[in-house]
């Protein structure tokens, strides 16, 4: 949907897709950062438990991931991180976090350092929640009270932000 529903001097979405890019790039850096600077990371029967709970972190990015796009798909609202939403959702993952989507890539980053001990991973999976609140939730935010009003406002007083 365009940008057109919104009234004039309302806020507009931004024109760049940040968080798909925020979280390349962080997957990026702390894979090159691993390979030429390596920190040291944790062995024997506690670094198997980070090992299992990485995978068990991959599954909830999957779980994540699936039932926050579905229920977007079964609401009949966009999907792009940078339109104007025709629904509110507040059903599904989004009963329990705003942001499951980029919930679920920060969670990614986190599952793939306990996996593979790439320890840049979580320095950066920090970053990136951060990167991604100021260069896009926060305009997500406006854009959404702009059209959802005390609905959103609502709404974003039950569920929190992240988790």
């Amino acid at each position: 949907m365009t940008d057109h529903q919104l009234k004039p001097g309302q806020p507009k979405p931004g024109l760049i897709p940040w968080p798909p890019l925020i979280y390349v790039a962080a997957i990026a850096i702390s894979i090159a950062l691993g390979l030429f600077y390596p920190l040291p990371w944790i062995g024997g029967l506690f670094g198997d438990i980070l090992f299992a709970a990485g995978w068990v972190a991959l599954f909830g990015v999957v779980a994540l991931w699936f039932t926050a796009i579905r229920t977007m798909i079964r609401a009949k609202t966009a999907l792009h991180p940078n339109a104007v939403p025709d629904h509110l959702v507040t059903s599904g993952p989004f009963a329990v976090s705003r942001n499951p989507i980029y919930l679920a890539n920060t969670l990614l980053l986190i599952g793939v350092a306990l996996i593979s001990g790439i320890v840049w991973f979580l320095p950066l999976a920090i970053i990136a929640a951060f990167a991604t609140q100021k260069m896009a939730i926060e305009g997500e935010e406006k854009v959404l009270t702009a059209k959802f009003g005390k609905k959103y406002r609502d709404y974003a007083k039950r569920v929190r932000r992240w988790i």
